[in-house]
């Protein structure tokens, strides 16, 4: 276990099963864990964010605690896709997000300010992804949504297959469960307790 990820407080329980995962060997399993993460900085850099390697700590952090919590994942690098998508949106909603994407430099546009509403959605989010869904569900939609490029295609034909339904019943399943995470995060934020939280951070 690296200094870098002891001053992280990871585990060092989470992070020896997060290696085991990657493989079994010692040496080739710690190559893996660089390889991994310098492809989720890449990929934080590329959609903006303003720090891609924190982002990317905080993926790899959340990854090794839910296969330490004994989440059961057939594909890391991909889950762990899915858990970026996760980290960057919260980072998008929060102070620090000052970026613009690489491919977009040439057409950037102003960023509007954000409302207290952007402010609560992380905490939300993550309400919600604890308790609105079970984890099997939850587990699913990481997933499902982790895939990019041309594996997604492949990804999901495979969670077809794994699941013994058409890839149609998937997709409506996944659409079905991203609607109720986001019915879930809309209630939240229209709680008594968001709206507490947003009157207090909007306090001098």
């Amino acid at each position: 276990m690296s200094a870098n990820d002891a001053g992280r407080g990871l585990t060092a329980g989470a992070f020896a099963s997060l290696l085991t995962r990657l493989d079994p060997d010692a040496d080739r399993a710690g190559s893996a864990y660089e390889h991994l993460r310098r492809a989720l900085v890449r990929f934080f850099t590329w959609r903006g964010a303003a720090t891609p390697e924190e982002c990317a700590d905080e993926t790899l952090d959340r990854l090794a605690m839910r296969l330490d919590e004994g989440t059961a994942v057939e594909d890391v690098p991909r889950f762990a896709r899915g858990i970026a998508r996760l980290v960057l949106l919260e980072h998008w909603r929060g102070p620090d997000a000052r970026a613009v994407p690489l491919k977009n430099l040439g057409s950037a546009h102003p960023v509007a300010a954000k409302t207290p509403e952007d402010e609560a959605a992380p905490e939300c989010l993550n309400r919600c992804l604890g308790g609105e869904l079970p984890p099997d569900s939850r587990d699913l939609i990481l997933e499902y949504y982790g895939a990019e490029g041309r594996s997604r295609i492949e990804t999901r034909k495979r969670m077809a297959q794994a699941l013994g339904i058409s890839e149609s019943a998937l997709r409506n399943r996944a659409q079905r469960l991203r609607d109720r995470l986001e019915l879930c995060v809309r209630r939240c934020l229209a709680s008594p307790a968001a709206a507490a939280t947003r009157t207090s951070d909007t306090k001098p």
